[in-house]
């Protein structure tokens, strides 16, 4: 007669496949079983209806209040940053009468596609948004997915990480903003030929998300939610699957879309002369995009499904000096306050003026990279400052113009002031803790200038702090010196540079001549 085979409980379950994992691979793996909290997830077994969750967000901004928002973060760019203001506002309040009245069909979702150079505050300005309205923000590069999710990633996961950037909240993350860079990687262009499991194929999955679709917080390729579903299978009968549904999620897809300026160009054909500018100016590129449409994007290589989806177009333009400039010096978000930061907690004042900060912006702008730049210069800048100054006893350092041309050469005068500044404040440091050793010891000893001048560069290239240079080099002093005072009744040494020098063999020496080699008188 035959045993009936007893499974094992859920929690033996899990140590059994710990204890695998971990002679298998040694501490390198371990296994994480995906949570939800319970009263949060969206859940449904097959055939069931799944009903829209009430909304868990406060939204009462008017486009100008995000607009004016944006304004103390991102520099210039006032076209893209109304179009933004205005789209979320749209979409937010739909969702917000979709929680009131129920279902409501009668809308198209505010998905938006950005155009403009790397670096000129794109991802910025939807970060900013989404930390303002308090949902989740998942930004990625186009690139990395695929068509079949096995080479790089399958787009569902941008859905699955909203929910781990709202800690579990799939009812928050359903709000949440998926930002996706670097779209203009993922056209096709007719002329391509064969299967492209980077290109068309993303866009088709990427078309579903955008719409609206449920989409399963478990992976058949994530071990850990296949043995949480193991689990729950034993212990209930069943498995109910924990979705996330789309429907409002905002899709954001960007780039720089380098080529479709041509496009526009070529369509517009003789009209473009002198268009949005006054005679015999010439237009931009970034005039082109602006007037960038549906038609373009699929001639770029876009499937015209998936351009269906994207209504809004928002054209940000180029950064120049100027508004690299303003950044620097306005922007709430500046990189330059990092710095200002930086040298604060070393106990010195950055002061920034307008001369310095516009030398950054040019620089800055030869990169061509927009306000990336700003980062690598001011590093360049500022990165031995930040080394060398912390330990020389400046407390102030101005941001001129020449400082950013030359930093070298600057921080090597700077360096050489504060040495003599230094060398004369260590000279009275070391003067006081002189007078305070004969007092406390009873025994006069008297610093000559030369040799106060050895202990004061000595303490400077040590980087040690004056009372422990001296204690080191006078630490056997109060004995040998007491020893010498009681034989001969000597209480006054001078301390030549050679003590300094040679402090243990001027003691020895010292002590042989005074109290070994002369004893003291009946």
């Amino acid at each position: 007669m035959s045993k009936e085979k007893v499974w094992p409980s859920p929690d033996e379950l899990r140590r059994d496949m710990e204890e695998f994992f971990s002679r298998k691979y040694g501490d390198r793996v371990r296994l994480g079983i995906l949570t939800t909290q319970p009263d949060q997830a969206r859940t449904a077994d097959e055939g069931d209806e799944v009903r829209e969750a009430p909304l868990d967000l406060k939204f009462d901004y008017l486009p100008r209040d995000i607009k004016n928002y944006l304004d103390r973060y991102v520099i210039r760019q006032d076209d893209a940053k109304k179009v933004l203001a205005t789209a979320i506002c749209d979409h937010y309040n739909h969702i917000k009468r979709c929680s009131a009245r129920g279902p409501c069909r009668e809308y198209s979702k505010q998905n938006i596609i950005m155009l403009g150079p790397t670096g000129v505050g794109k991802t910025y300005l939807v970060r900013t948004i989404a930390e303002l309205i308090g949902v989740p923000f998942v930004k990625a590069d186009a690139t990395k997915f695929s068509e079949t999710g096995y080479v790089g990633g399958d787009v569902e996961d941008l859905v699955r990480e909203l929910v781990h950037k709202a800690d579990g909240n799939v009812k928050l993350a359903e709000y949440g903003i998926i930002y996706l860079d670097e779209i203009d990687k993922i056209a096709t262009p007719n002329n391509i030929l064969g299967r492209d499991v980077s290109g068309s194929g993303v866009q088709r999955g990427l078309l579903k998300l955008m719409e609206e679709t449920e989409v399963s917080l478990r992976t058949p390729f994530d071990l850990a939610s296949q043995l949480q579903a193991a689990m729950e299978f034993q212990s209930k009968g069943k498995v109910t699957r924990q979705v996330i549904n789309t429907r409002h999620i905002l899709f954001i897809v960007s780039g720089a879309f380098n080529g479709l300026v041509d496009i526009v160009r070529r369509r517009l054909g003789a009209r473009s002369i002198g268009f949005m500018a006054g005679a015999g100016a010439i237009p931009k590129d970034e005039d082109y995009l602006a007037l960038a449409k549906s038609p373009d994007f699929i001639e770029f290589g876009f499937e015209s499904e998936f351009v269906g989806r994207l209504p809004v177009i928002v054209t940000c333009r180029e950064l120049g000096i100027e508004e690299l400039f303003q950044i620097l010096k306005h922007s709430e978000g500046s990189i330059i306050r990092q710095y200002v930061q930086a040298f604060e907690a070393y106990g010195i004042e950055l002061a920034l003026t307008d001369e310095g900060l516009h030398q950054i912006a040019e620089k800055a702008y030869e990169e061509r990279t927009g306000a990336r730049a700003l980062v690598g210069v001011c590093e360049r800048t500022f990165r031995e400052f930040k080394y060398s100054l912390p330990h020389s006893g400046v407390r102030r350092l101005e941001v001129t113009a020449r400082l950013v041309d030359s930093p070298v050469e600057v921080l090597s005068e700077i360096q050489e002031v504060a040495k003599v500044d230094q060398l004369a404040s260590l000279a009275v440091e070391f003067e006081e803790i002189t007078r305070q050793w004969s007092l406390r010891h009873g025994i006069e000893i008297h610093l000559q200038p030369e040799a106060a001048s050895l202990l004061c560069r000595k303490a400077l290239e040590s980087g040690k702090s004056a009372i422990d240079v001296f204690e080191e080099t006078f630490r056997n002093y109060e004995h040998g010196l007491n020893l010498i005072r009681k034989s001969r009744g000597i209480s006054r040494f001078e301390i030549t540079p050679d003590v300094v020098l040679n402090p243990s063999e001027t003691l020895d020496h010292w002590i042989r001549d005074y109290y070994i080699s002369r004893p003291a008188a009946d």
